[in-house]
């Protein structure tokens, strides 16, 4: 069975309410619109974001022109949390996929409030931590088929973005991600998912329409994703 999260713990659910009143003091609250980018890859860092509202993707382009999608980051989650450690350039860049809202936190006033309290030090050591162990959890899921693994990222999107259809038992996800997004999450190509998502499509398992999808069937859904 293949298995995907976005995080274990949100950054902002690892911190106490004074944690949290010292980051708020230090940064400030930026209204984003959907699809607005938030940070260029490359670009010189001075500060972290973290989620309070939305949802945003993290995409990087290779040399050959590329783009991927590398993950989804939601409410409570820290974003640019490498810079925080080594102040280096933007390794991604980050679009919202949601209109939201976004704690922006200058990167030396980050650094203080971690050396002076230990709650923020520990939140941002497990954040690191946690993306090690998602990097490699999705290495361990290219041994699984493509449908596993979609059938299970959906089923995400579904309990953390999913809202009711107009018909029972429907469920739409309208996080405008494209096929090629999709397929960058699940690391595959986008030739196997656009194939994979036809069938789904006759099988009357999900509908898609431009950047949106609807989950038709998700007991159905979820045993692809238990490879049933």
């Amino acid at each position: 069975m293949t298995e995907h999260r976005f995080n274990d713990v949100s950054f902002w659910c690892l911190l106490n309410d004074a944690d949290k009143s010292a980051l708020f003091q230090a940064g400030t609250v930026r209204v984003v619109a959907r699809d607005e980018i938030l940070v260029v890859q490359d670009e010189s860092s001075d500060h972290l974001l973290i989620v309070l509202q939305g949802c945003v993707k993290v995409l990087t382009d290779s040399a050959s022109g590329y783009r991927a999608v590398l993950a989804l980051r939601g409410k409570g989650d820290l974003l640019g949390e490498q810079a925080g450690v080594d102040g280096g350039s933007r390794s991604a860049t980050l679009k919202a996929v949601l209109p939201g809202q976004v704690l922006v936190v200058p990167l030396d006033r980050f650094r203080e409030l971690a050396t002076r309290r230990a709650g923020i030090a520990r939140a941002r050591d497990k954040v690191l931590s946690g993306r090690l162990r998602e990097a490699d959890r999705k290495r361990l899921s290219t041994s699984e088929p493509v449908p596993e693994r979609l059938a299970a990222l959906l089923l995400e999107l579904r309990d953390r973005f999913g809202r009711p259809g107009a018909r029972p038992g429907e469920t739409c996800i309208e996080l405008h991600l494209s096929q090629e997004d999709l397929a960058g999450l699940v690391l595959s190509s986008l030739r196997t998912v656009s194939r994979v998502l036809e069938e789904w499509r006759h099988q009357m398992v999900v509908s898609t329409g431009r950047q949106s999808l609807r989950i038709l069937n998700e007991d159905r859904l979820r045993a692809t994703a238990e490879g049933r």
